[in-house]
Order: structure tokens, then sequence, then C-alpha cells
């Protein structure tokens, strides 16, 4: 009688992101939902192998904590001062710093302006590119005023040949852009397929660590914003920032998402103008209307990062007829506008269902924190009123359904750079209720014709 061939004790395709398995080949992992990462994995052979342990030598031996000298990686400037500040005050060598962003938003040109500014430091840069000629590079930098001799410039998309440019030009920093357009002849697929990413940022991040040599990497987002690629490249790297902004404006953003040598909670202004990228070190008034009060309008003071803004809020209330009045919003999640909205016609009395009503923020900044409901409220309070509040006034606090005004995080901060910036008044928390900031305010549910300032 035929015996019966054993099962298989391991499942032959397996996702390289999580580790999941699965007996037949699927597109996308059943567990982290990751596409093209379900691979074959290496068939089980049986045979067992002992790792020799080594005696390492005395330069790597293993020794105190506070025994460590963190005099062997000072932290050195970039040259761009908003960006050391998200890095934690400064280039640590060796460090790996991993770049993503929408295509188009400034990453290369930003990019390029750290390079230049570390060459005029005196510190010799490779610039390798695999997204663009050489040329294409040297028109860029001529148009930002990047050009300096101690800045090298390849490019190159094969990682033998980048690390051969290494060797050669023997840079103190060193920018590849971008990961995923570099691919390795020790690895399978195409440049950018996960496995060809992980060897790529593997071997630089390798490079880096034995040379103490900082490298700036930069990386492809998808659709959702992700970082594309194996998420193993955001553990690989010590720093992950990502450049934000919106096409419209030209203000950008640069965040840390991750950051071994720094907080996480910096975030750096940049201005993308016709001749390059600039600083924006005191963003305080990019995001407040000019010229007289107007009704409708009321500052608050929003958290980016350690930063406090005062970002002012519009709003408008048209009388229409339609039986589906409009809500229109910028710069704002809409969903809280809608609960402020509710709660202004339920517990204070305004009426808002004949009007469409309109808030947008100042300057292009998305506000998604509850601190700026109570400043909401009242914008749009005083816009059915058809009031003005006074300039020298902010509202900083989050509003229950009930009414209730409560404390945010950071109000201390929040209010000492009101008072910094020249804002007198702070309504807050302390007010309690809605109802009491409004009356405070002279403002009432029932509309009147007359334009009295509230101050």
């Amino acid at each position: 009688m035929a015996s019966r061939r054993p099962a298989p004790t391991a499942a032959p395709y397996r996702c390289t992101e999580c580790g999941w398995t699965t007996l037949k080949w699927v597109g996308r992992c059943g567990e982290c939902q990751s596409w093209g990462t379900v691979v074959e994995a290496a068939e089980q052979t049986g045979i067992t192998r002992s790792v020799t342990a080594v005696a390492p030598g005395a330069a790597r031996a293993a020794r105190r904590i506070t025994e460590i000298d963190t005099q062997d990686a000072p932290r050195r400037t970039s040259g761009v001062g908003e960006f050391d500040r998200v890095l934690g005050g400064g280039i640590v060598p060796g460090a790996a710093i991993l770049l993503s962003g929408e295509p188009g938003v400034g990453k290369s040109t930003l990019l390029l302006e750290v390079a230049a500014q570390s060459a005029r430091a005196g510190r010799r840069v490779l610039y390798a590119s695999g997204e663009e000629s050489a040329a294409q590079v040297r028109l860029r930098a001529e148009r930002t005023g990047a050009l300096h001799d101690e800045l090298y410039l390849a490019a190159e998309t094969d990682l033998a040949t980048i690390l051969g440019h290494i060797d050669q030009v023997e840079p103190d920093l060193l920018v590849v852009d971008s990961v995923q357009t570099v691919s390795s002849a020790l690895s399978d697929g195409a440049a950018g397929q996960p496995a060809q990413v992980r060897e790529v940022a593997s071997t630089l991040i390798r490079v880096a660590k034995e040379r103490g040599l900082p490298v700036v990497i930069v990386g492809h987002v998808t659709k959702d914003g992700t970082i594309a690629g194996p998420r193993v490249l955001e553990h690989l790297v010590d720093v992950v920032c990502h450049f934000e902004g919106d096409r419209q404006t030209s203000l950008r953003f640069v965040r840390a998402l991750k950051n071994r040598f720094g907080p996480t909670d910096e975030v750096g202004c940049f201005d993308m103008t016709g001749s390059g990228i600039a600083e924006v070190s005191d963003p305080s008034a990019l995001f407040l209307g000019h010229g007289d009060p107007e009704p409708g309008t009321c500052v608050t003071i929003a958290m980016e990062g350690r930063r406090a803004l005062p970002v002012e809020i519009q709003a408008l209330a048209v009388k229409q007829t339609a039986p589906n009045p409009r809500r229109i919003v910028n710069g704002v999640d809409s969903s809280r506008v809608a609960m402020v909205l509710a709660v202004l016609e339920s517990r204070i009395g305004v009426s808002l269902a004949d009007k469409d009503v309109y808030v947008s923020t100042v300057g292009g900044v998305r506000l998604v924190e509850p601190a700026a409901d109570l400043a909401i409220a009242i914008a749009v309070a005083n816009a059915v009123q058809n009031r003005t509040v006074s300039k020298r006034l902010a509202a900083i606090g989050e509003l229950t359904l009930t009414g209730e005004i409560r404390n945010v995080t950071q109000a201390a901060q929040r209010a000492s750079e009101a008072a910094r910036l020249g804002y007198h008044t702070v309504l807050d928390s302390r007010s309690r209720k809605l109802a009491q900031a409004l009356n405070e305010l002279k403002v009432r549910g029932m509309p009147r014709d007359d334009v009295t300032p509230a101050f």
C-alpha cells in the first residue's frame, strides 16, 4: 500500500513585511494589507547550522554606558536653520535621514540647498541623483544659487557605482535622490521593488555607520501619503522627515516622524519662491489677515510642533431660501465645524437653518486640533450678528456638545505666545461656557442691524 506524502511543515509563501504565511501566492498580504510583498519562502532543508562565537576586538568591546563619550558624535549644522530645528540641532555623523514628500513639493530643491550650504561651510558633499541628469540639476542649482566647488554631482542609478563615487570623492555628506531609483546587482527585481529598496537602503546605512558619513535619502510616497517601499526602510534609518505643503500656496513644512537624536514635535517652515526655497524663522504673521477688523473673524493660537502660531479664522453667513443650506469649510475639520454649528444653534440660539455658512483659515494653514473650536464659534456668531472683535483678542478652547469650554494641551505656551504677540485678551476655559464667552463679547443669538465693535 502506497504511503501518503507528508504535508509540508511550513507555508511556501511569506510576506516580507510582517511574516504572514500562506499556502498559495496572493498579490496582497492578508495581515498588513501590503501589495506585492508576498514572495516564495525559502524551503526548509533540515540542516541545522550553529553560529560560532567570535571574540570582539578591543575597539569593539562592550563598555559601560556611562563611559561612552558623546563628543565622538558632535552635531554639525546643515546650514539651513529650519532643517536643523527638525533634526534636533543639526546632523549627527553617521546618521541616516529619510526625507519623504509628495511629488513636486520641493524635496530636491530643499536638499540641494542643504548640500550647497554644507559645501559653503567647507564640507565636501556628494549629490547622487537618480531622477535627473547632471545638466538638469545644474540648471536648478543656477536658479537657486546653489553652486559651489565642494558640491559634487553624480547622476547614477547603480548602487555599486555610487559606492565607487563615495570612495573617490570622500564626501562629508551624501545625498541620494531617490532610493526608489537606485538598484543593486545583488538583488533581483527592478529598481523600486521592495527587495531592491531594502538592499540599497541597508547598504547605504552600513556605509554611513562604518565611515561616520551622514546620508540623506529621498523616499517616494504612495497615493495614500505613506512612504513607498517596505516598512523596514523606516526602521533602518535614524530620522524620518516628511516634507508637506499645499501646491496652491508657497508655504512648506518639514515634520519629523521619527528621530533617534532629538524630539519629533518640531516643525520647520519654508517658503517656496521662484529663486529657490527660503526659511521662515518667524511665521507668526503668515496666517493673519491685514487691515481693519471685519465681522466674522477671530484669532486662535495653534500649535505646529513646539511652535505656537496665531491663525485667523474667517466665517461668513449668507441668508438663503434653499431647503438645504450649504456648509463650506477650508483649512478646518468639517466634522468639528458641523458640531460647533449645532452647539451654537441648540445651546446659544443662533439661527443658522436659513443661512449658508462658510468657514476658512487665512494663509492656507490647516487646523485639525480641537483648540480652534471656540474661535470658530465666535467667528460664526459674529458673522451672524454682524459684529467685529478686537484685533488684540484670541480664543483658545475645545467645545463640548453641552457648550462647555474645555482646556487644551499646551495652554500655557499658547497664552504666553499670545501675550508676546500683543493679544491682551485671551478667551479660554476660564469662561467655562460658550454662552458666557459670547456674553463677554456682547454677542447675542438674535441678529441686529447695527455694527458695534465688541471691544
